[in-house]
């Protein structure tokens, strides 16, 4: 008796794990996407993977807020933001699958090249 729970416990983890991994793979990248400027400057442009997102005007800082269409893609994507002064942030790596919110701060690290 205590074989058949072990072997039944080692099963269900084994299931578990597989459903868990195959509900993974078929996440739906979010096509609206709010971000939140909680910085001191107004965001002037958003690409995401390249591709140029519009703003209509500046989202201005100080945690104004814009949802915005996202191009196709998977979950993960990079977010390059450009601020009236100039300076470019990236925000690498972003899970649009889990989360449908990014707060744009000053701390990222600059974004590099042209």
């Amino acid at each position: 008796m205590h074989a058949a729970r072990i072997a039944f416990l080692a099963i269900s983890t084994l299931v578990s794990l597989s459903l868990a991994h195959a509900a993974e793979h078929t996440r739906e990248p979010a096509r609206m996407f709010t971000l939140v400027n909680a910085s001191d400057k107004s965001v002037t442009a958003i690409a995401v993977g390249g591709t140029i997102i519009p703003l209509g005007e500046p989202l201005q800082g100080g945690m104004t807020s814009a949802t915005v269409r996202l191009p196709g893609g998977g979950c993960l994507r990079d977010f390059r933001v450009t601020f009236a002064d100039g300076q470019t942030r990236s925000y690498d790596g972003i899970d649009v699958c889990r989360f449908h919110r990014l707060r744009l701060a000053s701390w990222p690290r600059k974004a590099t090249g042209g």
